[in-house]
């Protein structure tokens, strides 16, 4: 991925100061785990067993959980029904953090979808919906209402799953006021024509809505291509995101196309992947990346939700692991400040990596601190390493030192394919950096134990472990500076 350092860096702290707003058809879903066992003999259906009941937000209330999900601060409008379906989405949503505001109390029941569960497999699925039209006071209380979100958001997303909120006055209105402002605004579609939604930054159809859209067979996908660059001129939209399942998404533009491949994942479930795709790219697209970086980044993380069962959103957490594992052996990435440290640890550590540390100078970089961090990357999964500053190591070292200044120590050891975060601490030792990163394993190289071992008591009093790697005898940089200087006087005396 091109950029990686603004990606994560956008990832880690910059969807944070995002505001979005996403307006569509709200609904619930709910699923029935069980287990089934038998035939039942009052029909040839199976009987399940029910284990337990989840629900989570589906429909435009996922595209908002994903968001949420990234970091963003997010806005719910539609609607939703005055029933115990209602007040658990809103429930959900809140607890999520995110502002329902923008939802309208409508006559008709809050969507939902009802999906009986087995072994993974989907056996049933029951939705509760209203075919009727919303009344108009019910429609020019959310048209007025997201006019006046639209004005205070940095994107909006209209997710359209054809169930009566977005009707045309309402797209026309929310996707003019957008633009107007200078803001992205993208679209999750349903109708067969696009005309709805145009003049939108993107539309974001599957390879079967754009088929639908273009009346072109998705199997000819040459001409299908061609037709979407026609919608592109037609509709007056910046680019067409398609996705296409195991192929990835292509962008399509008015004279051309950019294909950006899927990366190769053991699908699970495909349900609300779509949400997750646009809602990656809107955070990104309102945070400046171009469309390409864009929808690299989403592929990434609809690769990560259909390893999942169910609508599950997806969280930076995931993203950013995901990432870095994939770029473990890049340095420009691992040198980070304080503040992406605490980001990052936290990030892995919400994925299940355990989590080493380790200190020292490191001037000189020589053999004995190649294997000192090769033994540190065994004891866990992901290895941070933090150097003295410049300064500290004057004062621990004398003037002379360091021979090799702070930034570029932490690039040669960024560059170590045992290493996975570099920082610089400028105290006299890491206490406060331990105290606040809580590593699972702090490992020393030399000749201590664990009560001289800086950090060593607040690491056992979480339940980590402390680790004494040996030094490698014959190797230091004193041993490496004192041979220098040896050498430097000797030299004269061979010439002559």
């Amino acid at each position: 991925m091109k950029d990686l350092s603004r990606v994560l860096s956008l990832i880690e702290r910059g969807f944070s100061s995002l505001r979005v707003l996403v307006v569509g058809d709200v609904m619930l879903d709910r699923y029935v785990w069980g287990s089934v066992d038998r035939i039942s003999p009052e029909a040839p259906v199976p009987v399940v067993r029910s284990l337990n009941t989840t629900s989570v937000p589906g429909g435009a209330a996922n595209v908002a959980m994903n968001l949420a999900g990234l970091g963003a601060h997010v806005t719910q409008a539609g609607y939703w029904g005055a029933d115990l379906e209602g007040r658990e989405l809103g429930e959900l949503l809140s607890k999520a953090g995110i502002d329902v505001s923008g939802m309208i109390e409508s006559a008709h029941p809050t969507i939902s979808k009802t999906r009986i569960m087995a072994r993974r497999q989907q056996l049933l699925r029951m939705d509760i919906e209203s075919p009727a039209a919303h009344s108009a006071n019910e429609h020019n209380a959310l048209l007025d209402r997201a006019v006046q979100l639209v004005s205070a958001v940095d994107a909006v997303i209209v997710s359209d799953y054809a169930k009566g909120t977005l009707d045309p006055a309402l797209c026309r209105v929310v996707i003019d006021k957008a633009r107007d402002r200078g803001i992205p605004v993208l679209v999750d579609p349903k109708d067969k024509s696009f005309a709805k939604y145009a003049g939108a930054t993107t539309i974001c159809p599957n390879l079967v809505e754009l088929s639908l859209a273009t009346n072109i067979d998705s199997a000819n996908l040459r001409e299908l291509i061609s037709a979407g660059e026609r919608l592109v001129k037609e509709t007056r939209i910046d680019f067409l995101t398609v996705t296409m399942s195991e192929k990835g998404i292509l962008l399509v533009f008015p004279d051309s196309s950019v294909h950006s491949r899927a990366r190769a994942q053991e699908v699970f479930d495909v349900s609300g992947a779509g949400d997750t795709v646009i809602a990656t790219l809107g955070v990104c697209l309102a945070s400046g990346l171009d469309a390409e970086a864009a929808v690299d980044l989403a592929n990434v993380a609809a690769g990560i939700v259909i390893g999942k069962t169910g609508t599950v959103p997806i969280s930076r957490n995931e993203l950013v692991a995901e990432l870095t594992a994939s770029v473990a052996t890049r340095g420009p990435e691992k040198v980070l400040d304080d503040e992406q440290l605490l980001l990052r640890s936290a990030e892995w550590r919400a994925t299940g990596h355990r989590i080493v540390f380790t200190n020292g100078c490191f001037d000189i970089l020589h053999i004995g601190h190649i294997a000192l961090l090769e033994q540190c990357r065994e004891f866990g999964d992901k290895l941070i390493v933090a150097i003295n500053s410049d300064a500290s190591v004057v004062r621990l070292k004398g003037p002379t030192r360091p021979v090799v200044k702070q930034a570029d120590r932490a690039r040669l050891l960024a560059a170590l394919a045992s290493t996975d975060a570099i920082t610089i601490f400028d105290e006299q030792t890491p206490l406060s950096l331990i105290r606040r990163i809580r590593p699972d394993v702090l490992v020393k190289g030399g000749d201590y134990n664990a009560a001289t071992v800086v950090g060593a008591e607040d690491v056992m009093s979480w339940g980590g472990k402390v680790e004494i790697v040996p030094f490698l005898p014959g190797h230091s940089t004193s041993n490496m500076i004192a041979r220098m200087s040896t050498h430097r006087v000797s030299e004269p005396a061979k010439r002559g």
